[in-house]
Parts: structure tokens; C-alpha cells; sequence
């Protein structure tokens, strides 16, 4: 942007007697107005501005300005200050006092978090900033740094609160890791959808696996605590296994169907917003495809095994005395 800067001469200044600061003061006034006094009005308040008014172009006009000398002899501005155009800057921005230059750019067809590292290593080997100067990388990518540091505390609190309800649930470690296990099938699921759909990890895929995480504790739970109470009704371990999977079976293949359906609009939308809708969509789809199927499957065959590693063999009772 165009600009006109003013410098003065200070040792034309000191030779007229001639403050700066009434130099500056008529600068001012000649260009933007001062403010001499405030008018009221009720209970409103008004600055009165003068300023100098004088036809002509505004850079000539300034030359012409006369400034007062102590002896009273008027002395144009243009002996008293050099005038020179110049391209500057049309906007400054400042962040906390200090001058800010923000260079904007977008991700497209990577994940943020790869892109800005390999940016940040090319910037470093090739950009050296002077004294006094220094770079943030800001924007998005700071917002996901900022979000995945609380997840590194979220996430394990959520596991760990998981763990301490199924533990209170079961009174018994061994059923509540038995549970825990569907945490990874649901990990499985939810990683595999995101290589298969081509999608990159994101702040809304992290919520996307806590989300799938409840789900799939939920379907484990309700399938042990159905084994449970077969098994406590009198049914041996094999028969209670498998009348737990009949009673659960229709309610976890329902549920989990009437979730991926309602989730499929969101992972395959492509209107605005769907970059933050499909990673948590299509981890959601993903892990509750896996946990679904690996806790029908894969868990009864671990409990199975768990279960009679746990029940100890009754011991023998000693041969009865004959006389």
C-alpha cells in the first residue's frame, strides 16, 4: 500500500528553535485533527477535533503547512521535514504487544500431523530468522496438539475408570480383563477402516474410538454377566457358554447394525464438514464390525479357557476306614 513518510529534520528544527513535538502536533492536525475539547450532550460525550483544512493534493498541502517559530516567523513544513512515498504495509497485526505475519496454508490428501513435521524440518534447514524473530506453527495444527495431550490423559482415565466399574459389576478381576479385551477388537476394526477408506487420524477419529470403546465394553458385559447367570442357574460351563451367546446373540448383531447404518451417512457424506465427520464415523463403523464379531467369536472361546483354568479340581476324599 502506498504510504507517505514524513522525516524530520531535526537540525533544521534546532536552527529555527523549533520543538519536534510542535512539529509532530501540526502533523497531526493538519492530517487526521486534534482533539481541543469535548462537547456534551446529555449523557453522551464528544471529542472536538480540529483540523486543518487546505485544498490541493494532501502531499503538497503538507509542504505548506507553516509552523510558528519563537520569534514568530512562519516556517513551511517542507524546510522542516523530507517527504518521500513509499510501498508499505496495508494491515499490522499484533498478538500480545508484539508485531505477527501469519502465512496461511492447507492440507490436502495428507494427515496434518506427517505434513507440518516434514514442513517444520524443510523450514528449519532452509529459513534462518534474525534476531528478535521467531516462528509458531499455529492454526489447526496447534488446536490438535493441544487436543491430543489431553486425550494422552482422557484416554487411559477412561480405561482405567472402565476397568474399576467392571471390576465393582463382577467382583472379580479376571472377568473384568476378560472384558477389557474388546477394546482391542474394537481397535482393530476402527484402524483397519481407516487404511481401507484411505482416511487420516484426527482429533474426531481419537473420539471415534472412545465412542466405539463403550460400545464394545457394553456388548462384553452384557454377554458375560448372561453367562454368569447361566452358569448360576446350574448349567455347566460348555452349555452355560453357548445359552449366554443364544440370549445375546439378536440383541449385539441388532444393535451394532442399527449403529453402522446410522453412521453411514456421515462416512461416506462428501458437503462441508465431512473431513470431521468421516474419520469418527468410520471408526466407529470399523471397530463395531470387529468388536461385534470378535465378541461373539473370540470371546466365549476366552472365557472358556479362563473359566477352567479357574475351577480347581475337587480333592479326593480319603478311603473309609473297614474293620
Amino acid at each position: 500500500q502506498p504510504q507517505l513518510q514524513i522525516a524530520i529534520d531535526r537540525g533544521a528544527a534546532a536552527r529555527y528553535g523549533i520543538n519536534v513535538q510542535d512539529i509532530q502536533d501540526t502533523i497531526e492536525a493538519a492530517t487526521k485533527g486534534r482533539a481541543v475539547t469535548e462537547i456534551f450532550e446529555q449523557e453522551r460525550r464528544f471529542n472536538l477535533v480540529v483540523k486543518i483544512g487546505q485544498p490541493g493534493e494532501p502531499a503538497a498541502r503538507l509542504r505548506d503547512v507553516a509552523v510558528s517559530a519563537p520569534n514568530g516567523e512562519r516556517i513551511p513544513m517542507s524546510q522542516l521535514a523530507e517527504f518521500s512515498r513509499t510501498d508499505g504495509l496495508a494491515e499490522i497485526f499484533r498478538e500480545n504487544n508484539v508485531r505477527r505475519l501469519s502465512i496461511k496454508w492447507s492440507v490436502r490428501e495428507r494427515d496434518m500431523g506427517s505434513l507440518v513435521n516434514e514442513a517444520m524440518q524443510k523450514v528449519e534447514a532452509t529459513v534462518k530468522l534474525p534476531p528478535g524473530y521467531r516462528m509458531v506453527w499455529s492454526g489447526r495444527f496447534e488446536d490438535q496438539q493441544r487436543a491430543l495431550s489431553r486425550l494422552y490423559v482422557i484416554v487411559p482415565l477412561v480405561v482405567f475408570i472402565i476397568f474399576v466399574l467392571l471390576f465393582g459389576a463382577f467382583n472379580s478381576m479376571g472377568d473384568a480383563l476378560l472384558i477389557m479385551l474388546n477394546l482391542p477388537f474394537a481397535l482393530i476394526g476402527g484402524t483397519l477402516a481407516l487404511y481401507f477408506w484411505q482416511s487420516n487420524f484426527n482429533i474426531s477419529a481419537a473420539v471415534g474410538y472412545i465412542a466405539v470403546f463403550g460400545v464394545s465394553v457394553l456388548n462384553g458385559t452384557v454377554l458375560v454377566a448372561s453367562i454368569r447367570q447361566a452358569f448360576a442357574d446350574g448349567l455347566p460351563l460348555r452349555e452355560a457358554i453357548v445359552r449366554g451367546c443364544e440370549i445375546r446373540f439378536r440383541p449385539i448383531i441388532v444393535s451394532a447394525i442399527v449403529a453402522v447404518i446410522g453412521f453411514l451417512p456421515a462416512a461416506l457424506s462428501q458437503g462441508i464438514g465431512s473431513e470431521i465427520q468421516k474419520p469418527l464415523a468410520r471408526v466407529v463403523i470399523g471397530g463395531l464390525i470387529s468388536s461385534t464379531a470378535l465378541t461373539l467369536l473370540a470371546l466365549p472361546a476366552v472365557y472358556a479357557l479362563f473359566a477352567a483354568r479357574r475351577r480347581e479340581p475337587e480333592p479326593a476324599l480319603p478311603p473309609a476306614a473297614t474293620s
